[in-house]
C-alpha cells in the first residue's frame, strides 16, 4: 500500500455572501423599455444588476447605443486551481458586454439571445491585476441577428487580457 498524499495545510476560511432581487421582475421591466433605457435603469439602480453579475462580482458601468462597459475588481474568490482568475470570468464579462452592446439597440419588447461567443484569453488575471473592464461594441445590427466584438483590459494600464466576438439572435418586436 502506498503512503497517502500529504494534505495541504488549511488556512483561514474566507466567505462571500451574495444577495439578489427577483430576476423575473427585472426582466418584465426590460420588456417595457427600449434596450438602452433598460440598461440605463440598471446603471442608475432603478433595476437591480443581474444575479449572475452579482455572483461573479462584476457590474454594468456604462451603456450607450451600440456600446456597453462592465467593470470588475478581480479577487481570489474567482480563482481556479492554478491560482489565477478562472477564464470563465473573462468569457462571461465579454459575453455580457457584447450582448448588452446589442441589447442597447433593441426596441421596446425585443429580446436577444447569444448564438455564439468566441473569446481569446491572452493574459492571466489575478487579484493583483487590479480593476478590469470589458467593453462590447456593435459591429452589425440586423433584424434577426447582430454581431459584436469586445475587449477585456486592465483599467490602469489598458493592457489587453482577452478579446472576442459574438453573434446574437434578435427576438420579438
Amino acid at each position: 500500500m502506498s503512503p497517502a498524499a500529504p494534505t495541504p495545510a488549511r488556512v483561514a476560511v474566507r466567505e462571500r455572501t451574495v444577495s439578489w432581487e427577483d430576476p423575473a421582475a427585472s426582466a418584465q421591466r426590460g420588456l417595457e423599455l427600449s434596450g438602452l433605457d433598460y440598461m440605463r435603469e440598471i446603471i442608475g439602480g432603478d433595476v437591480p444588476q443581474p444575479p449572475m453579475a452579482l455572483l461573479l462580482g462584476f457590474e454594468l458601468a456604462e451603456a450607450e447605443e451600440g456600446r456597453a462597459l462592465f467593470t470588475c475588481e478581480p479577487g481570489e474568490h474567482q480563482y481556479n486551481p492554478m491560482n489565477a482568475v478562472h477564464g470563465g470570468l473573462a468569457l462571461t464579462m465579454l459575453d455580457s458586454a457584447m450582448g448588452v452592446a446589442v441589447h442597447t439597440t433593441l426596441m421596446r419588447g425585443q429580446l436577444y439571445g447569444t448564438l455564439e461567443t468566441k473569446v481569446n484569453l491572452v493574459r492571466p488575471i489575478r487579484a493583483e491585476t487590479g480593476p478590469i473592464a470589458a467593453e462590447g461594441r456593435l459591429v452589425h445590427g440586423g433584424s434577426t441577428t447582430a454581431t459584436a466584438e469586445g475587449s477585456l483590459r486592465v483599467v490602469k494600464s489598458g493592457k489587453l487580457l482577452a478579446h472576442g466576438t459574438s453573434t446574437c439572435m434578435i427576438l420579438g418586436g
